[in-house]
């Protein structure tokens, strides 16, 4: 038999020793023409022939990312999953509580708005802010008005708020609240050992709320000389260990410690009920407020629509409010029936209405944001 033929292309296509001899013979030539020797037909100098560029790795680093993209910070990477806070009422709180807290829809808008009127009532005090509660007419809820408003302080704020009664009519704001003793405000100013907060707690009530009560003398004939000087004396021991200091005044805006009163306040809450007499006598004390140089205090002073009596009121309250902002007042509060204040006796926050409760909580915090910055006070004329 004659051997088969094969091409020389086919033979080094199945022999390996073929693969390996190509390599070199081609790296022979190469050598060969860098020595100097002349090249071979087709041959290409390895400086002139075309070079692939090197493939390009993908960078995955911050650092190349668009200048859009880039973080600046920690702050930009959303890492931590923020947790909600629960509702604390409403079905929202149902659901959170029978699902064992794996449903939580969060808080409603109208939590968020009860938290920021909190908030604002939290504002800090730098030394001690003064509330005067004012009316020329008896039986509007003026007291009832101080001792809620200052339990609200009390029970929102973690400094010392007391309540002072410079009613010389024999006042009332001590029947308002838990009485620990009988001890008045002449008690106080009798006592020539005042040094520490401890000292003037003696002679002060404090009841849940944590608002403390300083009496008035409750015999008519000492009451009645608690003039001026009695009043600044009152005051100048209270500052030094309150934050704020309310002041229940008498009907009797001539008396002796009502110049006092007026001299010393920072704000003050002019109460009006809803009848008209009582808007009539409201009006009036703004106005004599005006005449006799305390137009400052007419600026800084909340007015208190207080109903009395439950059902519609036979004014036309809207009219009535703009009535008082056109004298310039700050701000104007409408004060809902209640009947929990209603009866005249301890007043506890627990049993207010929630409309009652959320319109002291408002009338509080626009009292607060007239509080003074921690760099200072307000500067009489």
């Amino acid at each position: 038999m004659s051997p088969i033929f094969r091409p020389p292309a086919a033979a080094a296509e199945s022999d390996p020793a073929a693969h390996q001899a190509e390599p070199l013979r081609g790296r022979q030539r190469t050598a060969d023409v860098l020595a100097g020797g002349d090249p071979p037909a087709g041959f290409v100098h390895p400086a002139s022939a075309p070079q692939e560029a090197p493939p390009q790795r993908q960078q995955s680093d911050f650092r190349t990312a668009a200048p859009s993209q880039r973080i600046s910070s920690i702050e930009d990477l959303d890492i931590i999953k923020r947790a909600k806070r629960p509702p604390e009422r409403g079905v929202g709180k149902l659901l959170y509580k029978v699902s064992g807290g794996k449903i939580n829809t969060g808080q409603s808008p109208a939590e968020l708005e009860h938290q920021e009127l909190v908030r604002r009532v939290n504002h800090p005090v730098r030394g001690v802010y003064k509330i005067a509660f004012v009316s020329l007419k008896g039986g509007v809820g003026k007291t009832t008005a101080a001792m809620t408003l200052g339990s609200t302080f009390a029970c929102h704020r973690g400094d010392r708020v007391v309540a002072i009664d410079a009613n010389p009519d024999l006042g009332t704001l001590a029947d308002r609240d838990r009485r620990e003793h009988r001890h008045t405000v002449r008690d106080l100013l009798a006592d020539e050992n005042i040094r520490s907060y401890s000292d003037v707690r003696a002679y002060t009530s404090q009841g849940e709320s944590r608002l403390e009560i300083l009496a008035s003398e409750e015999d008519p004939e000492t009451s009645e000389s608690f003039n001026e000087q009695d009043y600044l004396d009152t005051l100048r021991i209270l500052e030094v260990h309150y934050n704020l200091v309310l002041t229940d005044c008498g009907t009797g805006i001539m008396h002796s410690a009502m110049h006092g009163v007026l001299s010393e306040a920072d704000a003050l809450v002019v109460v009006s009920p809803t009848a008209r007499d009582g808007a009539r006598s409201a009006e009036a004390t703004l106005n004599w407020l005006s005449k006799h140089g305390y137009q400052n205090l007419v600026e800084r002073t909340v007015v208190v629509i207080n109903s009395t009596r439950p059902g519609a009121s036979p004014l036309d309250l809207d009219r009535l409010t703009q009535l008082f902002r056109d004298r310039g007042v700050r701000a104007v509060r409408t004060l809902p029936y209640d009947d929990h204040l209603g009866e005249g006796g301890t007043i506890d926050l627990k049993l207010l209405n929630k409309k009652t409760a959320r319109a002291y909580l408002e009338l509080a915090a626009d009292l607060a944001d007239d509080f003074p910055e921690p760099l200072g006070r307000h500067v009489r004329n």
